[in-house]
């Protein structure tokens, strides 16, 4: 009774969160990151060069983005002519912007992003104690199989076929899903861990790293009671999340009131631009952002906006 019992709470679970990572639409950036019908019309007409970007420098003014493409530009998609989020990337099989972009899943047929990250990573966590548990509950039937101490009919041959098969998917679960643990206690993406975010000061693989407690509270949320179900408690709105600038941008102004920004080996407390209020309330948290002391924070103050250099990105 107790096997079946732990063996449909685990099958549940696992059809549970496979069919929410399944039909869970990706989510795409908000309107304000698309351009006008005048913006894209004169972004048309203008040639490429300094007056289109001054195109793209008008749409992205008020918008919370800090990732640059190579160059340095603000990220542009010219098939969903819109100004790209941070961590937001054009999926050429769903041939959409994609929030927080992890990776097109085949298994899943459907992209891992924003929306159902969390429910991919329950899908993998509880696929393997699926197999986990055929494996464990089938071993020893495995073992007799081997010593002959099964009767000599047809489902010797399916014991020794579920014992293989769930062996062997769970081998390959745990690496998958250890792989996305270590992202998820990074705050990183399959593609942020391939090429890293630049930034405006340079590229930074660990910019969006606030450390282990946030960076999991950003996946799953503040109410542990719904970190095991796969019903979305991910914080923020996918479109802008809070950084950690590691080094002073150069060209940086300084802090309102004249007061110099800190040195450049020192941890920034807040972001080069000003998140929106749907932004997760991580930014509002009471606690600090780095292990400075809190004195010494109460002295801190928002960072100003940097110049922005803006072209399109293809």
């Amino acid at each position: 009774v107790v096997c079946l019992v732990a063996y449909h709470i685990f099958f549940m679970l696992f059809v549970w969160s496979y069919w929410k990572t399944i039909f869970t639409l990706p989510m795409n950036p908000s309107k304000e990151f698309h351009l006008s019908y005048s913006d894209k019309e004169s972004l048309e007409r203008e040639p490429r060069g300094e007056s289109q970007q001054e195109v793209l420098r008008r749409a992205a003014k008020d918008l919370p983005i800090y990732t640059r493409t190579m160059s340095g530009a603000i990220r542009y998609c010219d098939r969903c002519h819109l100004v790209k989020p941070d961590r937001c990337h054009h999926c050429s099989v769903c041939d959409k912007c994609i929030l927080k972009m992890d990776h097109h899943c085949p298994w899943v047929n459907n992209c891992v992003g924003f929306s159902n990250y969390k429910f991919f990573l329950l899908f993998l966590a509880y696929s393997l104690l699926y197999c986990l548990f055929v494996a464990a509950t089938d071993l020893q039937y495995f073992i007799k199989f081997w010593t002959n101490g099964l009767p000599d009919t047809q489902a010797k041959f399916h014991i020794m076929f579920l014992f293989f098969a769930a062996a062997m998917f769970s081998v390959s679960l745990s690496s998958l899903f250890g792989y996305h643990c270590w992202l998820v206690s990074k705050n990183k993406s399959t593609l942020e861990v391939f090429r890293a975010p630049i930034f405006r000061h340079r590229t930074d693989k660990n910019g969006f790293s606030l450390g282990f407690s946030k960076n999991l509270r950003q996946v799953f949320g503040d109410e542990k009671k719904y970190w095991l179900l796969p019903v979305f408690s991910s914080l923020g709105d996918g479109c802008s999340f809070p950084t950690c600038l590691v080094n002073q941008d150069p060209e940086q102004a300084s802090t309102p009131g004249g007061l110099n920004s800190t040195s450049k080996n020192e941890n920034h407390l807040f972001p080069a631009k000003p998140l929106r209020d749907s932004q997760s309330h991580l930014l509002t948290d009471t606690q600090s952002w780095s292990d400075i002391s809190a004195k010494a924070e109460k002295g801190k103050l928002g960072m100003s906006n940097p110049a922005l250099t803006m072209e399109n990105e293809t």
